[in-house]
């Protein structure tokens, strides 16, 4: 494939909003045919996305209230350094784990890259399959307290997805990444 190259220039940046976990920024750009422009886009540091399955080929999931959709919703454990900072995806996602679910892995396998939302976001995130695992004790953080968690089958998120239930884009695309992973070792037997 055959990249076409860079066809908009920023020209200008100005931070427009910044909190502990996001900064947006508002910036000049020239595209390639001359004409200027502003492009919107939120910063947010690296995530890591980990899909627990334990030796039953069940998938642990957590669910909270997601304020920006008013609704709870169920996905995998997943986050990033606090105050923006940039760490690990590998580190992230062991942390990532244990607080959100106390489950420890035996085994970390990565299973690909995400882009969250490319066209307003800057975010990747660092997507890895956790296997042998241990039960131990969350260590949720403070606006984590209303999060619940539990195991289902495959046919159980597959249900949940096509009944709406299970609609966080990142847990589907984790999903597909988790199906290619198993599809490419199947194939290699």
């Amino acid at each position: 494939m055959q990249h076409a190259g860079r066809v908009i220039e920023q020209t200008s940046t100005r931070r427009v909003y910044t909190n502990s976990w996001m900064t947006v920024r508002e910036d000049g750009i020239r595209r390639a045919d001359g004409s200027e422009g502003i492009y919107g886009v939120v910063d947010k540091p690296t995530y890591a996305l980990v899909v627990p399955r334990d030796d039953a080929g069940r998938l642990h999931l957590v669910e909270q209230f997601r304020y920006p959709v008013g609704e709870r919703r169920w996905e995998f454990p997943a986050g990033t350094a606090p105050d923006r900072a940039e760490a690990d995806p590998a580190e992230l996602a062991v942390r990532e784990l244990v607080e959100e679910t106390g489950l420890v892995a035996g085994s970390m396998t990565p299973l690909g890259t995400l882009d969250v939302a490319p066209g307003m976001s800057s975010q990747r995130g660092h997507v890895y399959l956790a296997t042998g695992l241990t039960q131990g004790t969350p260590r949720r953080e403070h606006q984590e307290q209303d999060m619940r968690a539990a195991w289902f089958t495959p046919a159980e998120f597959e249900r949940m997805t096509g009944d709406g239930q299970l609609t966080d884009a990142q847990t589907l695309a984790a999903y597909t990444l988790l199906r290619l992973h198993d599809a490419r070792r199947a194939a290699s037997r």
